[in-house]
């Protein structure tokens, strides 16, 4: 995507690294194929599953501009969908 930016520069934008501090806050819902949730997370740490060295404290996520995918996704394991499905331990 091109864009201009201040004295019509083109700048040839291709994706966006973010970096979001969540503080224990990161909440989300775990949702089945029928459309039903499975779980839902509030106020905790960054599930292991999410890309990038968080801590369990960031969302660090690359965003391509034109299709909107996230690039840094990679298909978590089972044991990383036991533990955002809150099995750990059992």
């Amino acid at each position: 995507m091109k864009t201009e930016m201040g004295v019509k520069v083109d700048v040839d934008v291709k994706r966006i690294k973010t970096c979001i501090k969540v503080c224990d806050r990161f909440t989300a819902e775990v949702i089945d194929s029928d459309g039903n949730t499975v779980r839902s997370i509030e106020d905790e740490y960054v599930p292991d599953c999410f890309p990038g060295t968080h801590y369990g404290d960031y969302l660090e996520l690359d965003i391509d501009i034109e299709t909107g995918q996230i690039l840094n996704w990679k298909k978590p394991t089972l044991e990383q969908l036991s533990q955002l499905l809150g099995e750990e331990g059992e």
